[in-house]
């Protein structure tokens, strides 16, 4: 083998050994979900201290990013901005809050996020971009369950907006740089209903036969109801009593002894 192909074999190991691993990633995220995340301490814009656990008492979206991305990050930020929106018109403005964090440091500085925020998200009191300790942000990341992995071209990581209940417990984990608007106002409006869903329990099936009674208006931001499927579900369940009651029957009349 030649030098040249043994450093790239060697290249290629190094690679493989360090590259990102989604399900892994995707693993720890789910495994997240239920976790009460700790206090830490944060800046914001303007350089003043923020702690987590002043942002409890209301639904909380965590979304993190670094400002070097010029892509991703940006793009995902925006479509967030979007969805916070159609939130807001179905729950009301100032029904739950966003924290943009950026992982990079020391370069998502306050400064930093301050410009990153002006370019891809909307001015908002309850959406606050903010700086974490250098010290606590690898424990920061591990309780949301966030994984990342430094690259020659900056980080691969999961796209990811943590929902967080108003006592600081991971409700709900939202996947990607866009997603269906439903998957994200659908737990905000639950946990501002006080009527969150287990998840994986047979009692969320309960819930979500009953949203099929209810589709989201993305042009109105909110959720209405769909006659149409209530229609279904009454003719549907009438069927089934009638059947169930026209064999109740039948059976009772058979039983009876004839009389001869």
């Amino acid at each position: 083998m030649s030098r040249f192909s043994l450093s790239l074999a060697l290249l290629l190991a190094a690679h493989a050994a360090h590259a990102f691993d989604e399900k892994l990633a995707l693993r720890d995220s789910q495994a997240a979900i239920g976790r009460t995340i700790g206090d830490y301490t944060l800046r914001d814009t303007d350089g003043r201290a923020v702690r987590l656990a002043e942002l409890r008492g209301k639904p909380l979206v965590v979304h993190f990013i670094y400002t070097g991305c010029f892509q991703v990050c940006p793009a995902s930020t925006e479509f967030l901005a979007k969805a916070v929106a159609q939130a807001e018109r179905t729950l009301g403005p100032g029904t739950f809050r966003v924290a943009t964090i950026g992982f990079n440091l020391p370069f998502d500085t306050p400064a930093a996020m301050k410009e990153f925020a002006g370019k891809h998200a909307r001015p908002s009191p309850n959406w606050l971009f903010l700086s974490p300790e250098a010290e606590s942000l690898p424990q920061l990341v591990a309780d949301f369950g966030f994984r990342y992995e430094s690259t020659a071209a900056g980080f691969d990581h999961l796209l990811q907006a943590s929902i967080v209940d108003a006592s600081g417990r991971i409700y709900r984990q939202v996947y990607g740089d866009s997603f269906d608007v439903p998957l994200f106002v659908g737990p905000l409006l639950e946990l501002a209903q006080n009527a969150p869903v287990p998840q994986g329990k047979l009692q969320a099936l309960f819930e979500h036969v009953k949203l099929l009674c209810t589709v989201y208006d993305p042009v109105a931001g909110r959720y209405r109801v769909n006659y149409v499927i209530v229609a279904e579900l009454l003719v549907g369940a009438s069927i089934i009593f009638g059947t169930l009651a026209f064999l109740f029957v039948e059976w009772r009349r058979r039983r009876r002894p004839s009389n001869i």
